[in-house]
């Protein structure tokens, strides 16, 4: 894959999408259904030869684009919560690369379940389930673990429980593939300015 600055603000957008989703769930219990998709499709695409082909194409990322977009104009646009779980989620990235075991436990895992949607589509509550329970079983032991806010009526909810579990195995998936495009915490903090500009060029293009 190639190390432009294009790619990394695809993939940070990615663990934006992922951490806003999570939230929406979380406070609501609902969220965008093709927003969903989108996020957890990144699990199952193995071999794609490109960032844009993870998120099966630009619009696939593009309501993480805009959060990243709202996150980087202004502080008084930031999320507190959503920046968290960014930042959670890319601690818990460095975890999981140093750990090949668990790796390839996942990798093995999602190809199992993804040899099941010819009886349960990515939507279905069987997917949601395998999904949060790998989750649980992998990331979730690398700790600290992420503490979701939100309303104890939708997270007490198994449904949307499992979904919340889903995207954060999708936002890690989002945060593997930032580092792997050279992206790294310095310039998290320090690159705001290129990542703004990409995000105004990519969000002019949809």
């Amino acid at each position: 894959m190639l190390h432009s600055k294009y790619d990394q603000t695809l993939a940070l957008a990615g663990i934006y999408q992922a951490a806003s989703l999570v939230k929406q769930i979380a406070n609501t219990g609902n969220a965008n259904t093709a927003q969903i998709e989108s996020s957890l499709e990144t699990l199952f695409r193995f071999d794609a030869h490109s960032v844009e082909e993870v998120y099966g194409s630009v619009a696939g990322v593009s309501h993480g684009v805009k959060i990243l977009q709202q996150h980087l104009n202004d502080k008084s646009t930031r999320d507190i919560e959503i920046t968290k779980y960014v930042i959670s989620l890319i601690m818990l990235e460095r975890k999981l690369s140093a750990n090949n075991s668990m790796l390839n436990e996942i990798d093995n895992r999602l190809k199992g379940i993804e040899s099941q949607f010819e009886f349960f589509s990515l939507d279905h509550e069987n997917t949601f389930a395998k999904l949060g329970q790998l989750y649980k079983d992998t990331i979730s032991t690398l700790g600290p673990k992420i503490i979701v806010s939100g309303e104890q009526l939708h997270l007490s909810n198994e449904r949307n429980a499992n979904k919340v579990r889903a995207l954060l195995l999708a936002g890690i998936r989002s945060a593997v593939l930032w580092k792997q495009c050279g992206g790294s915490r310095w310039q998290f903090l320090f690159g705001r300015k290129s990542y703004k500009n990409e995000c105004k060029k990519i969000l002019a293009r949809i």
